[in-house]
């Protein structure tokens, strides 16, 4: 899956010429603490509710607020890992999608994407993910499977996309029916796959565990 197909169409950005009490309002119906801000469809920051609480007066224009995370946004073509791993860097509700020139496209809300990602690989079966990046041009599933197969194990999912360095690049997700993904993992850097996330409840040595700890809290499993 890729960002744009996360966008939620019914959180709605805010303008600078809104209200802190405006934007306070919002983030009640939506349950949230931060919105996204735009002027003339262009992505400004985010406005967190905490920002608008220290200035005491919520009758202010958000252009009077300081705005977050100003930089921080992902493109349409974005892979859902990285859209998470944004996220939760950055410890954001929602991630800004945006086009050229900081075109705002919408907005992905963390908590709706990562319940439909746990249910999707939930209904798998317990097991473990592997993320790979290549070049399209290298891209084999019929080879990647003979690896995989070659150790007992089977994929249940794949998903393909861009990774955003170019249109000649992928991310592959693998979803496998083993937990202990050790012997494939070993396999397949053998054959020089680069291996960019693996995600088990097995401790393999010197893995992230920052990282598999954030992905097993949003995909639980």
């Amino acid at each position: 899956m890729q960002a744009e197909e996360l966008i939620n169409q019914m959180i709605p950005p805010l303008k600078l010429n809104d209200s802190g009490q405006t934007a306070l309002n919002w983030m009640e119906v939506f349950r949230l603490s931060q919105l996204v801000v735009v002027e003339d469809r262009i992505y400004k920051g985010i406005i967190l509710e905490d920002s608008i609480l220290e200035k005491n007066d919520s009758s202010l224009a958000l252009s009077n607020y300081t705005l977050d995370f100003q930089e921080v946004y992902v493109g349409p073509g974005i892979h859902y890992y990285d859209v998470i791993n944004l996220a939760t860097k950055n410890h954001l509700e929602l991630v800004p999608v945006v086009g050229e020139n900081k075109q705002y496209l919408g907005v992905i809300s963390v908590n709706e994407t990562s319940a439909a990602i746990a249910q999707m690989f939930a209904s798998q079966g317990p097991g473990g993910i592997i993320v790979l990046a290549m070049k399209e041009i290298d891209y084999s599933l019929a080879q990647i499977a003979r690896l995989i197969e070659a150790n007992d194990t089977k994929i249940l999912s794949v998903f393909a996309s861009n990774d955003g360095k170019g249109t000649d690049y992928l991310k592959v997700t693998l979803k496998l029916n083993r937990v202990d993904l050790t012997r494939v993992i070993a396999t397949l850097e053998r054959y020089d796959y680069r291996i960019i996330a693996q995600f088990q409840e097995t401790e393999v040595e010197n893995y992230d565990k920052d990282r598999l700890d954030m992905l097993f809290k949003y995909l639980n499993i």
